[in-house]
């Protein structure tokens, strides 16, 4: 059994890779930049979380001095920054800084496949530059280079599903005869498991790619006929990536920056070609189709594990979530709604555990939409990211433009911290509470404004609240039907 970190703990690869390493018998550290964060529901016989910002690196004093090896996922594709690449170096050296002090026998990093290091995107030049700086610590480092991952919850997938879901007619750029090697998520996980403490791919890089050469246009052709869904594509020449970007940002769930920075490395060809890994590891890979019908297994039994917006990202909130969890008081405004339970604590709580994604907010949904498009179009998550599982809820999970900063189902109290474009910080939260010999549903929401807007902004929208909040916390009472 080893010992091994793992960062990017929250995101899309992280959460299903530590899973992997678990089942085979390995201590697995989990590193959370966000304090109280919680990868999974459940605790898990060999796991440990590890809390601390690879940016700085005077955060990770807590890594264990005795791992013998560390995944590096982590990316910066969260916002669009415009030093993508000096961003991406230095939390690769504060990474670096932080496993240097420990017995550390090798890095393993899953980056992007390159085939021309003279047009590169500016994600992909990151990713070059993230190589080299591993590659220079001394430590030796296994590189493992991926085209599109096919996966339920990927990025990837989920936006040829949106596409393919949503639009009988797609209008295409010409980027999307560009050419690349999809891999599936199993083939991922096997390879990261098997290279790890392999001394033959100790400082190599290796490319890890499907059966298939295909284009994006091949996809999206693929998915529409495992769907059963008759569409035509046609390519136009004039759609650049960021005109691309804002194109999808409205039809799919995937945010702005994720867009941005895939549609611009779709633009290049993503085909195997150091390919050495095959001798060292020979392993069948899955065919498109055969990863679509994994993945669509995973979404009919409701066990999708991880998605591409279960990540915190890198800049945004507060590393420590304390900060937020103490949902403030003084100089806020607030909404707060109080009515008794009609039916039972447990009924309300699984009321409450289910709201956003497919069931909405049991009010006025349309003005929920609304918020969400208006959302999308000044740069947000919007509301179509929906949640990760119908009922289940854990610490750090996405629901559509909310955070889950606090989610303790036994006394039913749960936070959200709003993600969307507000002018200040929103809260909102619902907490059940014993009042004489019935229980009561208090639902609050909270709002610390940055400035004047912030405070016109707000009282805007009180005549909204009155009925939406008033009607949503009725319904999830059980006072009302919804």
């Amino acid at each position: 059994m080893s010992k091994v970190l793992v960062t990017g703990a929250t995101g899309f690869v992280g959460k299903r890779l530590i899973l992997t390493l678990l089942d085979q018998g390995h201590e697995v550290y989990a590193l959370c930049r966000i304090q109280g964060t919680e990868v999974f529901a459940q605790p898990y016989q060999n796991l440990h979380y590890v809390f601390g910002d690879l940016r700085n690196p005077s955060t990770l004093t807590t890594i264990p001095q005795d791992i013998e090896a560390a995944y590096y996922l982590v990316h910066s594709m969260s916002e669009i920054v415009s030093n993508l690449s000096e961003v991406e170096k230095e939390v690769a050296q504060g990474f670096i800084e932080g496993v240097k002090k420990t017995e550390i026998k090798q890095i393993i990093y899953l980056s992007g496949i390159i085939n021309d290091e003279k047009e590169l995107s500016s994600h992909l030049k990151s990713r070059l530059l993230v190589e080299d700086t591993l590659k220079k610590s001394g430590i030796p480092t296994t590189i493992l280079r991926a085209s599109i991952i096919i996966g339920s919850g990927s990025a990837s997938f989920e936006i040829i599903r949106d596409l393919c879901e949503k639009l009988p007619v797609m209008v295409a750029p010409k980027w999307v005869n560009s050419p690349c090697q999809p891999i599936a998520i199993n083939d991922v996980l096997f390879y990261l498991s098997n290279v790890l403490l392999n001394k033959e791919c100790y400082s190599n890089t290796f490319d890890i790619g499907g059966p298939e050469v295909l284009t994006f246009k091949d996809l999206l052709y693929k998915y529409s006929k495992y769907r059963h869904l008759p569409r035509r594509i046609f390519n136009v020449p004039v759609l650049t990536p960021r005109l691309s970007s804002f194109w999808l940002v409205f039809i799919t769930s995937v945010k702005f920056s994720i867009c941005f920075y895939l549609v611009e490395s779709i633009h290049t060809s993503s085909v195997v070609r150091l390919d050495g890994i095959q001798k060292i590891l020979p392993h069948y890979c899955q065919t498109f189709d055969e990863g679509l019908e994994d993945a669509f297994q995973k979404i009919k039994q409701n066990s999708v594990i991880s998605t591409w917006m279960d990540s915190w990202g890198m800049a945004g909130i507060n590393p420590n979530i304390n900060d937020y969890i103490e949902v403030p008081s003084d100089g806020c405004l607030k909404d707060v709604q109080r009515f008794k339970i009609q039916d039972s604590k447990e009924n309300t709580i699984e009321r409450v555990w289910s709201i956003g994604g497919a069931k909405g907010y049991s009010a006025l949904n349309w003005t929920w939409r609304l918020r969400g498009l208006m959302d999308k179009f000044i740069g947000g998550v919007g509301l179509n990211r929906g949640r990760r599982h119908p009922s289940e809820i854990i610490v750090g999970d996405a629901i559509d433009f909310w955070r889950v900063l606090k989610a303790d189902k036994e006394n039913g109290n749960l936070i959200l911290f709003a993600t969307m474009k507000v002018p200040g910080e929103a809260w909102l939260q619902f907490r059940i509470e014993p009042e004489e010999d019935h229980w009561v549903l208090i639902q609050q929401a909270t709002f610390r404004s940055r400035g004047l807007f912030g405070r016109l902004y707000w009282y805007a929208l009180v005549p909204f609240h009155y009925f939406i909040f008033r009607r949503m916390a009725k319904v999830l009472a059980g006072q009302i039907s919804s």
